[in-house]
């Protein structure tokens, strides 16, 4: 039995008898040791057997790629190239390069292997058959397909439409456009008008309204030119009463401008202007006996060169003014001869302004003139010529568009030729203010202060101040309502005269289109005077129809 199973094999013993002891084998360990021997001997034969037929069959599946024809043919040669599974620099080849038979004996992976690794390929077994060298060379392709070659560059992506941007709105869109003759724009314009004068004289006491109606003309001109500038406009009207013939009257006013642009820096300035009024029968220079309103003409013309140092400014002006009365009507029929009045002012100024900022340009002014009269002693005995010099300060100024001005200040000293005649001597100035608020209402500022002549006998001339307030608001684009307010005082030097004149109304303007446009006004003028029978009220009422182009 065997001791080794004897385990398995459960053997009924006495209790406490003891388990004798196994035999040594002797035939065991040697029947071992053969078959270690044997074992040892199959497997060495075997291995010298492989590395005996090997060389030929991996020759045989290898074939040498610089072997000759003949060579390919079967007969037998000796290998030249490394087999795959033999570690070697790989070379770079283009993804659509033919690979070689080398390099697609061994698997994918040892393929597409970087550059000096080791190959992971076996030799060929003979479990694997033999492929033809032709069906090796085939086309090594990777996993990622390649890229088509580029010719042209693709068509750009239509662009998005551009958002349609809205038209700027017209600052007035019921402007007239205008008449253009080449490069100049006309704008015409006529309004016929009707209306009721409490005092169409201005006479003090009872007065005598009357009815009346009045046609006024306008032209305004402007220019299109790419250099120089011609501006203008011309204003003329005639007011006819029919209660008070003798009240009917004309005015006119008028100015044109020219600026011709020499150089970048120099300018030429050429003005010219005209004023057509009438005389109050109860002015101070006209005796009471007069009847009717005598016409006085003003006009003129200045010629002026401006030239631009960086920021410095300079200007020289000059001017020639000339003004002419009509003869008076009396009221026993007669003329009165009011030609010792006429006379022609000659001037000359010169200003210096400075840019400190876009919207600041102070500047300071000198001038000088002289007022000849056509008649060397007038009615009176008095020789009115004289001479004039003023200085003025001042500055042209904007702030934020809102408000535009133009302020100046000054001091004249008049000396005269006749030498009874005390030297006129006072403050002058202009100013002009702009300002607007709010898109819909401007209000206008404007003020002068100046010295003037006179033929009261004593009075060397007069001292005129007057201010101006005009708030204009629109309602709708096409609707504007106006109120308006000035003061004017007016000092004869020498003698205990003086006149105060007040006026305040409102306007509105109802705009239809560009081309037709109803207005309606209403004026209080109001007249105090130190002079006995100067005083006088009067308000006045019109309506009427305007026609643009």
């Amino acid at each position: 039995m065997n001791p080794l199973r004897s385990n398995s094999i459960n053997h009924a013993r006495p209790s406490g008898a003891r388990e004798p002891l196994p035999r040594r084998s002797v035939v065991a360990p040697v029947s071992r040791f053969a078959k270690i021997c044997w074992l040892a001997g199959v497997a060495g034969c075997g291995v010298v057997a492989g590395l005996t037929a090997w060389p030929e069959q991996a020759a045989a599946q290898v074939p040498d790629r610089q072997a000759t024809p003949s060579t390919r043919s079967g007969a037998p040669a000796l290998r030249t190239s490394t087999p795959s599974y033999v570690g070697q620099a790989q070379t770079s080849t283009s993804r659509n390069q033919a690979a070689s038979a080398d390099a697609t004996d061994g698997p994918p992976a040892t393929t597409r292997s970087r550059s000096g690794a080791i190959s992971l390929g076996q030799p060929p077994r003979a479990s694997q058959p033999v492929r033809s060298s032709r069906l090796r060379g085939i086309t090594q392709r990777d996993v990622r397909a390649p890229q088509p070659t580029i010719t042209a560059l693709p068509p750009p992506l239509p662009l998005a439409p551009e958002p349609r941007r809205r038209k700027r709105p017209e600052e007035d869109p019921y402007a007239p456009l205008g008449l253009r003759l080449g490069n100049v724009i006309l704008r015409p314009a006529i309004t016929g008008s009707g209306g009721y004068d409490s005092n169409p004289s201005r006479v003090s006491g009872a007065s005598k309204g009357s009815l009346f109606s009045r046609t006024e003309g306008e032209l305004g001109i402007q220019s299109d030119w790419n250099v120089h500038e011609l501006t203008g406009m011309l204003r003329g009207g005639y007011s006819r009463y029919y209660r008070d013939d003798t009240a009917s009257r004309p005015d006119a006013e008028g100015n044109m401008s020219l600026r011709l642009d020499a150089t970048r820096d120099t300018r030429i300035l050429l003005e010219s202007r005209l004023r057509l009024d009438t005389q109050r029968p109860g002015s101070p220079d006209l005796t009471a006996a007069v009847q009717g309103r005598p016409i006085t003409w003003n006009y003129g013309a200045a010629a002026g060169v401006t030239h631009d140092i960086n920021r410095l400014q300079f200007t020289l002006r000059g001017s020639v003014d000339r003004q002419d009365y009509e003869d008076a009507d009396l009221s026993n029929g007669r003329k009165l001869s009011q030609a010792d009045r006429n006379q022609t002012q000659y001037g000359l100024r010169l200003r210096a302004a400075y840019e400190v900022t876009p919207g600041f340009k102070p500047f300071v002014q000198g001038e000088v003139d002289t007022r000849q009269f056509d008649e060397k002693v007038d009615s009176s005995g008095y020789m009115r010529s004289s001479d004039g010099y003023t200085a003025r300060v001042g500055s042209t100024f904007e702030i934020s568009r809102l408000l535009t001005a133009e302020v100046s200040v000054g001091y004249q000293d008049r000396k005269y030729e006749d030498g009874r005649l005390k030297n006129l001597r006072g403050i002058v100035g202009d100013a002009a203010i702009l300002w607007t608020p709010t898109p819909l209402t401007t209000v206008t500022l404007r003020g002068t202060a100046e010295l003037g002549d006179t033929t009261i006998p004593g009075s060397s001339g007069t001292t005129a101040r007057r201010v101006n307030l005009e708030v204009a608001h629109a309602l709708r684009r096409n609707i504007t309502v106006t109120g308006f307010a000035g003061y004017g005082r007016t000092d004869y030097d020498g003698q205990n005269l003086r006149e105060d004149l007040s006026t305040i109304g409102a306007r509105i303007e109802y705009k239809l289109t560009r081309t037709f446009s109803v207005r309606a006004s209403f004026t209080h003028e109001r007249l105090n005077s130190t002079n006995q029978g100067s005083d006088y009220t009067a308000n006045i009422a019109q309506v009427g129809l305007r026609v643009q182009f």
